[in-house]
């Protein structure tokens, strides 16, 4: 989750309303900003470049009966081409009036009195909820795989079972589809990496287990890394080798345990 959000105020001709809000909020973890100049028509506001280039995270337009035909039009023309994701502060608006804008578009809505904790909380939402978006050149070709993005994907478990037996495509496949996945939260590129790998490793460490009955110099061995380097990750991932072994009948034994608590 993203620590701090940025959100343009579009409001038309109520300077007082944005001169309320702007600034920071909840300890500096959402920021409203104004659009310059305030006094730009709606239109104006919509096409301003620091919102078009996703210079914000989201956008807050003031609604009510005064300028809600305004927005109906401007977003009716703008279907599927909105600048970033939008929600309307709905000033005396009627349920109808809300669901048509949402309906154009827009992803959700507050209503006064401003609560900074429901702003934040629904923005938050609302871009977990982004479609990934088209990407600007085509995937790479991997061929007949059974994980390819263009075929019906194996489930993770079944692919993390067979680590070991997949080509390299294939497991390239897999990492495209799941940094894409990531992509579209909020989660940093160090995070989102992170975790890719983390997946990665525990995978290949419980196959290489699997593999080799739980031992794990043979284990080690196979991945082509010292055996302190490769029990250093089972003790980052959790894993217990004591499972894998087909030469321990009882798990909760003391070998078992001085095995698994102290380095191989």
């Amino acid at each position: 989750m993203r620590e701090r959000l940025d959100c343009a105020l579009l409001a038309p001709g109520r300077g007082d309303w944005v001169n309320a809000l702007q600034g920071a909020h909840l300890g500096g973890r959402l920021h409203l900003h104004a659009l310059q100049p305030q006094r730009s028509s709606a239109q104006a506001l919509m096409d301003d470049s620091a919102l078009v280039r996703g210079r914000y995270d989201a956008g807050l337009l003031y609604a009510d009966e005064a300028s809600l035909s305004v927005w109906r039009t401007i977003l009716a023309a703008r279907a599927g081409r909105l600048p970033a994701v939008l929600l309307v502060y709905a000033v005396g608006l009627r349920a109808q009036a809300v669901h048509d804008l949402i309906s154009l578009g827009v992803a959700d809505f507050v209503r006064p009195p401003f609560c900074p904790e429901e702003l934040r909380a629904r923005l938050q939402a609302a871009l977990q909820r982004l479609i990934p978006v088209r990407l600007a050149e085509p995937l790479p070709d991997y061929g007949q795989t059974n994980v390819g993005l263009h075929h019906q994907p194996l489930t993770e478990t079944d692919l993390c079972d067979t680590i070991l037996d997949r080509s390299g495509a294939e497991l390239e496949a897999y990492a495209v589809a799941l940094a894409m996945q990531r992509a579209t939260t909020q989660d940093s590129f160090r995070d989102a990496k992170n975790q890719v790998v983390a997946r990665f490793e525990r995978a290949y460490i419980r196959a290489a287990l699997g593999r080799h009955g739980g031992n794990i110099t043979l284990a080690a061995r196979m991945a082509q890394k010292h055996r302190r380097a490769f029990w250093t990750l089972m003790r980052k991932h959790d894993i217990d080798p004591t499972p894998y072994r087909v030469d321990v009948e009882d798990p909760s034994s003391p070998k078992a345990g001085k095995i698994w608590g102290s380095p191989p």
